[in-house]
């Protein structure tokens, strides 16, 4: 009898096992994992929602906000040295651009001459007061000799040994030496009263303190014709510091942005303050950076909504008046330093925690 082939027997073999185990096609496993999956899936997203429901609440409506500060001359004039230039930093005290200071230095001029020219008037005053006080005495002393003459003259008359326009000469020359002494009096007077001080510079002639007071406005001009940073930051619209161009007082020149506070302007709906109070914490993203998250808290809410100080406020006092939902602008404080720097106008994301009810 004739071996059996080992080869045929092996394929017989695999054959019958075939046949006894059954196969399960791959397609089903998965499309009944995700039968199960799916609403498992579901089920957990809507538990979070419904767990988290009412404890957040958030807005894309916000931005980064930074004091800025509008810097002017004080005084007028053209600039004739820029020492900022955009975006550079800066310290409180440093020069920012500096006036011509010539017309400024022809003022303190004038003032000191000013003040001169009063005292030269004073001691001429002083001077002329002397002189009346002099005077004063002399017509005195023609008073005297005037009442002797005519009192001599009236004895004789009555002895008969004068006449009577001897009389009347003496009589009028003693109504002149009266007379002066009037005008000497009076001009004493005059010049006593340009001498006198008032109650607000006591000690001192008003034509003099005047004169000083205009030197120190000059001087005050003076020194306001260099600018400096009232305050750090960063500059900003530094292109209208041009050298030449004329600078008028009170007209704004350029701008800094004090980046040393930060906060941030989120407008919320009305619908979501009803839980937010002062001092909730909030987490802040930006656009920019988005892998950075700060944490914040509520720092104040607003006291009226956007368009109450809008420059054309909502009229609602109409037939066809549609309800818009209003926003309320809340400040944000970050309550940590960022790794990133912050730009004012930014756009970010805040989210609050209304759970904790803070300070009403």
């Amino acid at each position: 009898m004739a071996e059996a082939d080992p080869a045929r027997n092996l394929t017989a073999q695999n054959l019958a096992a075939q046949k006894t185990t059954p196969v399960v096609a791959p397609g089903k496993w998965r499309r009944t994992a995700a039968l199960i999956a799916v609403p498992l899936i579901i089920a957990a997203i809507a538990g979070y929602l419904w767990l988290t429901s009412g404890q957040f609440v958030s807005t894309d409506n916000a931005y980064v906000q930074q004091d800025k500060v509008a810097v002017s001359a004080d005084v007028a004039g053209r600039i004739v040295d820029v020492a900022v230039k955009e975006n550079q930093r800066v310290k409180a005290g440093d020069l920012l651009f500096r006036i011509d200071p010539a017309p400024y230095r022809i003022a303190v001029e004038q003032a000191n001459a000013a003040i001169a020219a009063a005292q030269v008037n004073v001691a001429t005053l002083q001077s002329s007061y002397r002189g009346t006080s002099a005077d004063i005495t002399a017509a005195q002393d023609r008073i005297a000799a005037a009442q002797q003459d005519f009192d001599r003259q009236t004895a004789l008359m009555k002895q008969g040994f004068t006449t009577r326009a001897r009389l009347e000469q003496a009589e009028h020359g003693l109504e002149q030496a009266r007379a002066a002494l009037a005008n000497a009096s009076a001009s004493a007077d005059e010049a006593r009263a340009k001498l006198a001080t008032g109650a607000a510079v006591p000690g001192q002639s008003p034509a003099i303190a005047a004169a000083q007071v205009q030197r120190e406005k000059a001087q005050l001009d003076l020194t306001r014709t260099a600018v400096f940073a009232p305050t750090s930051g960063t500059i900003s619209q530094a292109d209208r510091l041009q050298i030449g161009q004329m600078m008028i007082s009170g007209l704004p020149a350029v701008s800094i942005v004090a980046s040393q506070r930060t906060w941030i302007e989120a407008n919320f709906k009305e619908t979501d303050l009803d839980k937010m109070r002062v001092g909730q914490p909030a987490t802040v993203s930006f656009d920019a950076y988005g892998n950075l998250t700060l944490k914040g808290h509520v720092q104040s809410i607003g006291a009226g909504t956007g368009s109450e100080f809008s420059v054309l406020p909502a009229q609602n006092a109409t037939g066809n008046w549609v309800k818009v939902t209003q926003r309320v602008p809340v400040r944000i404080a970050i309550d940590e330093a960022s790794p990133r720097q912050l730009i004012a106008g930014l756009s970010a994301k805040v989210t609050v925690d209304v759970r904790n009810h803070g300070k009403r």
